[in-house]
């Protein structure tokens, strides 16, 4: 229990810090809520955020058991190579990119805590699922020979059928917040938005980490499912769609849907709506890019680091047994830097933060194959001091993680507005899992074949890796410079 209370404290001081800054943030002109308004906020947005982050762990915990499930041989081979692991989270991540053309409309109609609690309950019992075919293969059951035969294709169904669910997440927590945040405070949003999601990181990688050294491997399926659960409850009784639900009154929040009191639009309406909007698409394409470099690097740096651990021995270091904190610390950080900055810095402009965010990553893609240093490794590509390998992509993915919850979490609810939210922010994640999806098959193909050792070995083999990065980030960039001065515009009363 010591060794646990030690690794959260970093996060547990870091959150304090946050809190403090944002509280301590001089209250934003014309937007007036009384201390009542703003302690019924917090006990809305907090257990709906942590019930996001538990999504998250709900959802990366696969990459957790890529690695114990690689250590199992069967036939000779890893039970889950790169290759298998690449093929599950390809399709898992396909449907959640395209389950936001019905989830969307629904979260529209239906709500922001209909989407959460569908989304809670259906990840608890794929993650059931999941949980029980790993026992079978970890206690030898009776369907351990079939299980561990087709895990690839049960996987990738069950999977598939957990990231339909998965995508009421992000759906139902920007839906239900865009009432109670006005567009000058959703700078600071973005930063909570982040926060989650650097939470949930953590809880997926670390936390699912110490579950499978303490406990047994289907525990990182039922652990998620038990916390679900749980969430649904405290959900049901507390979260509550607007103002107006919480018995507070209800007020102009200023986004795109600000003086459209007219009917609620019919989801094809809605969708042509927002594809004829260019701030919208622009939006949706930078996070197609954010998609492909976030898990590029989320899901990709430790199979790295123990896959070539005989030449660079990255596998015992810091980053790489506090890969989960640290992401968690990085995507904290970015997440605050990017809502602070855009509201203060830019006027709640969130195109110019994109733009900072990107470059970032730009040069951080270009350092990792590049720039020549004192060289414990000496390759044709990878020629960075190896220490210096996972304190940049965590570098990186505090970067990409504020862009994510800048343009997913605070300018989906700005240019969509709180009446068509569910669609917009539907079309800009569903671009997210997109580039992520392409990210996984195009992995796929292209990094070594861990099924044979030696190959995986080299890290001049996994030079793909980071090479890809480039393009997709330069990318991310243009377009970010695009809508640099974008910013959303109120629609004239009905008379």
């Amino acid at each position: 229990m010591s060794a646990w209370l030690l690794e959260l404290a970093p996060i547990g001081i870091l959150l304090t810090v946050v809190t403090i800054v944002i509280a301590r943030l001089p209250r934003v002109e014309d937007v007036n809520h009384t201390k009542a308004f703003r302690r019924r906020r917090l006990m809305n947005w907090l257990p709906l955020g942590l019930t996001y982050a538990f999504l998250y762990m709900g959802r990366y915990n696969i990459k957790v058991s890529q690695h114990a499930f690689g250590d199992i041989q069967f036939n000779g081979s890893p039970l889950m190579t790169n290759a298998d692991f690449a093929t599950i989270f390809f399709w898992g991540t396909l449907v959640y990119g395209c389950s936001f053309l019905i989830n969307g409309p629904l979260t529209d109609r239906l709500g922001g805590k209909f989407s959460i609690l569908m989304g809670a309950a259906g990840s608890a019992i794929m993650n059931l699922l999941l949980g029980l075919v790993t026992l079978q293969i970890v206690d030898n059951g009776t369907y351990a020979e079939y299980c561990s035969e087709n895990l690839t294709v049960i996987f990738s169904v069950v999977y598939a059928l957990n990231m339909y669910f998965q995508s009421f997440g992000a759906v139902a927590i920007v839906k239900c917040n865009a009432p109670w945040f006005h567009v000058r405070e959703r700078g600071v949003f973005g930063a909570i938005f982040g926060i989650l999601i650097s939470l949930g990181i953590y809880f997926a990688f670390d936390v699912g980490y110490m579950i499978i050294e303490n406990m047994s491997l289907q525990y990182v399926f039922l652990v998620p499912t038990m916390l679900l659960a749980v969430f649904w409850v405290i959900d049901f009784f507390v979260v509550k769609n607007t103002p107006g639900d919480a018995g507070l009154e209800d007020f102009d929040t200023a986004d795109a849907s600000s003086g459209d009191d007219g009917p609620q639009l019919g989801a094809l309406a809605v969708f042509k709506m927002m594809l004829r909007n260019p701030i919208i698409l622009t939006i949706a394409c930078i996070e197609f890019c954010s998609g492909f470099l976030r898990q590029a690097i989320m899901q990709w740096y430790r199979s790295f680091a123990k896959q070539t651990d005989d030449v660079l021995h990255l596998k015992g270091d810091f980053v790489y047994e506090n890969w989960g904190l640290l992401l968690c610390c990085a995507g904290i950080m970015g997440g605050v830097i990017a809502g602070i900055i855009s509201d203060r810095g830019f006027q709640s402009r969130r195109g110019p933060v994109a733009a900072v965010l990107y470059a970032a990553m730009l040069v951080g893609a270009f350092l990792m194959v590049l720039v020549p240093q004192t060289l414990d490794y000496q390759g044709v590509f990878f020629s960075v001091h190896v220490p210096t390998i996972g304190w940049l992509v965590i570098f990186m993915s505090m970067a990409i993680i504020g862009v994510h919850g800048m343009l997913s979490g605070t300018a989906s609810m700005d240019f969509g507005g709180k009446k068509n939210v569910g669609v917009a922010v539907g079309i800009i994640d569903g671009f997210v899992y997109a580039g992520t999806a392409v990210m996984s098959i195009t992995y796929g193909f292209i990094l070594p074949d861990d099924s044979v050792p030696e190959v995986a070995a080299d890290p001049e083999n996994w030079v793909a890796w980071p090479i890809s990065m480039i393009p997709i980030a330069l990318i991310g960039l243009v377009l970010s410079l695009r809508i640099w001065n974008a910013k959303p515009k109120a629609k004239k009363a009905s008379s």
